[in-house]
């Protein structure tokens, strides 16, 4: 991933940018204006004069999920590489043309994008000079060979150490009993054998079949007027390497029975995950699933999984769930921590609280509270330039609608118990669900191999 440079002018702009939108974003609606570059590239923009600021995410298909399983790690690789040198320039001369003008750049990274932000004053110079680095960022990097080298060493050692840790075990085979096959298995970062093997010209091939015009996605917010950010625009992606047909991404397996996986582990902890492939994007079911999940695992000490759980019973410290649409199924995921003697117990009653949750929905005092809620709390959502970008960027990448923002309240105030029972019926299967858990429980010395 790209690394993240903030100045303290850069720190102190932000914390006001925060006081201003909390005033403003409760009663305002965005004006979201969208268009499309002559190379493709889709623009959405928030125009904002408040203060002297400008944010950008420029996106692209180019998470983990379009990796080649033999070269897993290539995609998270060219995107912390981006800004290691560039055009000619190193990593050092690009921190400092960043770092001069009190720029931020960083950049984000998951199954399905990849992209790099740049925040900046919005002033002539101040905003020339860090467009024209972002703008060789994107367009020229160089992937010199002894910082891919560095980096590699680096990103393998993180792997090993990764390997031995409970959190990453639990993740990694959670996500391979979730999908199989499927490029949604593959680790983001890769794993210790496939990083080993990535040459610089595997770097130079994903480069040139991701980043292009025809997928990125670019957001701007802040300080400039509509021609302004079509020049921007235009700037950032007129000089990306050419589209091709983008591969598309397999359908996700349901799965059709119950996948439990205990991993033996010496920490004092057992790490317990569990759930299914959940909700696509833009899925009509995503608000019910919202609400509901509230109730369930969403809310915190509002929700059932940890009243009963850490509340009645002390088993954990938390307990909780959430539904993380993707392009395709993303997880619904369960999960707690909880000491080893109490794994099976924990587990039962986890079990127990999400059957009698599908089986009857949420009371209407539960749903009620769940509404005020995410209602009263919208605003929070939306509190700050950076996570308004990111709304725009999530709005452009997946195709929502533009008045997603807009219909948020509305669309949750309309959620039913009906809705959510049907929503819950027809995306969670407690009878054929994945099971992980690293540490104890009552199988945990019959299937895997220790951890060393």
């Amino acid at each position: 991933m790209v690394v993240r440079r903030v100045s303290s002018l850069a720190i102190a702009v932000t914390c006001g940018v925060v006081s201003v939108m909390m005033a403003s974003a409760a009663q305002a609606t965005l004006p979201i204006q969208h268009w499309q570059t002559e190379k493709g590239a889709k623009v959405y923009f928030v125009e904002n004069h408040d203060l002297p600021l400008l944010d950008i995410n420029v996106d692209f298909v180019a998470g983990s999920s379009r990796d080649d399983p033999a070269k897993s790690g290539a995609a998270s690789l060219v995107l912390h590489m981006l800004d290691l040198g560039a055009a000619g320039l190193s990593d050092d001369e690009i921190s400092r043309s960043i770092a001069d003008v009190g720029a931020e750049l960083g950049g984000h990274f998951d199954r399905d994008r990849a992209g790099v932000s740049l925040r900046t004053l919005s002033a002539e110079r101040e905003r020339k000079q860090s467009l024209g680095i972002l703008a060789k960022v994107l367009q020229q990097p160089d992937f010199p060979q002894p910082v891919l080298e560095r980096e590699k060493a680096r990103i393998i050692a993180a792997l090993k150490e990764a390997e031995t840790q409970p959190a990453s075990i639990g993740d990694k085979a959670f996500y391979a009993a979730l999908y199989g096959n499927h490029p949604y298995a593959l680790q983001p970062s890769g794993e210790v054998a496939t990083v080993s093997l990535l040459t610089r010209d595997d770097l130079t091939t994903f480069y040139r079949a991701n980043y292009t015009a025809g997928s990125a996605v670019i957001a701007l917010m802040g300080d400039i007027s509509r021609a302004e950010a079509e020049a921007i625009a235009r700037q950032v992606s007129d000089s990306l390497p050419p589209s091709i047909t983008a591969k598309v991404l397999p359908d996700v397996p349901a799965l059709t029975a119950e996948v439990d996986k205990y991993i033996p582990h010496p920490a004092s902890q057992s790490h317990i995950l569990m759930g299914e492939p959940g909700v696509r994007r833009g899925d009509p079911d995503y608000f019910p699933l919202l609400v509901g999940n509230y109730v369930l695992g969403g809310g915190g000490f509002d929700s059932r999984l940890t009243n009963e759980v850490r509340e009645k019973r002390g088993l954990a410290y938390s307990a909780y769930s959430y539904f993380m649409p993707m392009s395709q199924e993303g997880p619904f995921q369960i999960g707690l921590q909880t000491k080893k003697e109490q794994t099976d117990e924990a587990i039962k009653i986890v079990r127990s609280v999400l059957k009698d949750f599908i089986a009857k929905g949420p009371t209407a005092a539960e749903l009620k509270q769940a509404k005020n809620n995410l209602m009263g709390g919208f605003p929070l959502r939306i509190d700050s330039n950076k996570k308004i970008l990111e709304y725009l960027t999530v709005i452009g990448f997946y195709g929502l609608p533009l008045t997603y923002l807009d219909d948020f309240v509305g669309n949750v105030e309309k959620v039913s118990l009906v809705n959510i029972k049907q929503a819950f019926a027809r995306h969670v299967h407690p009878d054929r669900m994945v099971l992980v858990v690293v540490g104890g429980g009552k199988q945990a010395d019959k299937v895997e191999q220790p951890v060393k």
